[in-house]
C-alpha cells in the first residue's frame, strides 16, 4: 500500500474510512442512545441520564429475559462445543472424499436459511415437550453454533503432527493419554473461540428464539423484539448496548487467545 502513488493512497484510505464508518456508526449510534433523559430516542441527546439504566435492571421481565440469554448461551455453547469438538476428531479420521461430504453436512446451518432451520425446530420441539423450554432453546442455538466449532477445532487440528501420536502410541500409550498430552493442548485455542463464537452466536440470535421461547423464557432479543412492537424508548437501546459490550468483550479475549496462541507455536 506504501509503494502506491500518494492520490491512490489518499483514495484507498477515504474508501476504507467510508465503509469502515458504513459498518460501524449505526452500531455506536445505539450507545449515546441509551443514555437519553427523554422519553424517546432522540440523537444527540439534549439530555444525559442513567435513568433507562436503572429501568432496565429494576424492571423484572428485562432481567429476567436477560438471564435468560445468558443460561441458554452457556448451555448452547457447552453442547456445541462438546459435539463439535467430537466431529472435527472424527472428520480427521475419515478419508477425504468422505470428509468432505460431512464437512458439508456439519456446515450446512450457516446454509441453510434461518427461518427453515426455526420452523423445523419449532414442530421437532413441540413433539418432544421442548417447545418453550431453556433446553429447547438450548438446542436449537447449539445447532447454529455448531459450525463455528467444528471450523475452529478443525483449523487447530491442523497442529497436530500424525507423528507425534505415533511417536506416543509406539511407546505405549493409550487413546485417552494421547488426547490429554497432545491433541488436547494444542486444539485449546480453537476450542476456546468456537466457544466464544457459539456464545456470540446464541446470545444475540432471536429468529430461532422466537418459534421457541414461549411465554415464560424469553430471551433478551424476543424481549426486545415484543417490546420495539409497542413503543421505541431507550430501554432498548440499553439492551443493544449491553448485547454489544459482552460482544466486544468476547471478541476481545478471542483475540487474545489467537495471540497467545501464535506465541505458542512459535
Amino acid at each position: 500500500m506504501n509503494r502506491l502513488p500518494l492520490p491512490l493512497r489518499i483514495v484507498g484510505n477515504g474508501a476504507t474510512s467510508v465503509v469502515l464508518a458504513f459498518l460501524v456508526m449505526p452500531i455506536l449510534a445505539v450507545l449515546p442512545a441509551s443514555f437519553n433523559k427523554a422519553s424517546y430516542i432522540f440523537l444527540p441527546p439534549n439530555d444525559y441520564s442513567l435513568d433507562w439504566y436503572s429501568r432496565f435492571f429494576a424492571d423484572g421481565e428485562w432481567r429476567s429475559a436477560f438471564m435468560n440469554s445468558i443460561e441458554v448461551a452457556l448451555l448452547a455453547t457447552a453442547i456445541a462445543v462438546t459435539l463439535g469438538t467430537a466431529a472435527a476428531l472424527g472428520l480427521r479420521r475419515v478419508g477425504p472424499k468422505w470428509r468432505a461430504f460431512l464437512t458439508g453436512l456439519f456446515l450446512a446451518p450457516l446454509i441453510v436459511p434461518v427461518i427453515v432451520t426455526a420452523v423445523a425446530l419449532y414442530r421437532s420441539a413441540l413433539d418432544v415437550g421442548l417447545s418453550g423450554t431453556i433446553l429447547g432453546m438450548s438446542l436449537g442455538h447449539s445447532l447454529l453454533a455448531l459450525p463455528f466449532v467444528v471450523i475452529n477445532v478443525g483449523i487447530a487440528l491442523r497442529a497436530v503432527n500424525d507423528n507425534w501420536i505415533r511417536a506416543a502410541a509406539g511407546l505405549g500409550a493409550g487413546p485417552w493419554t494421547i488426547f490429554r498430552t497432545i491433541t488436547l493442548p494444542n486444539i485449546t485455542p480453537g476450542i476456546v473461540g468456537g466457544a466464544i463464537f457459539s456464545f456470540i452466536t446464541s446470545f444475540d440470535e432471536v429468529v430461532v428464539a422466537v418459534f421457541l421461547a414461549g411465554y415464560s423464557n424469553k430471551t433478551l432479543p424476543v424481549k426486545m423484539w415484543e417490546s420495539i412492537r409497542l413503543e421505541f424508548t431507550p430501554v432498548i437501546a440499553v439492551a443493544a448496548t449491553l448485547m454489544i459490550g459482552i460482544a466486544i468483550v468476547l471478541f476481545i479475549i478471542v483475540q487474545g487467545v489467537a495471540k497467545a496462541s501464535g506465541r505458542a507455536t512459535s
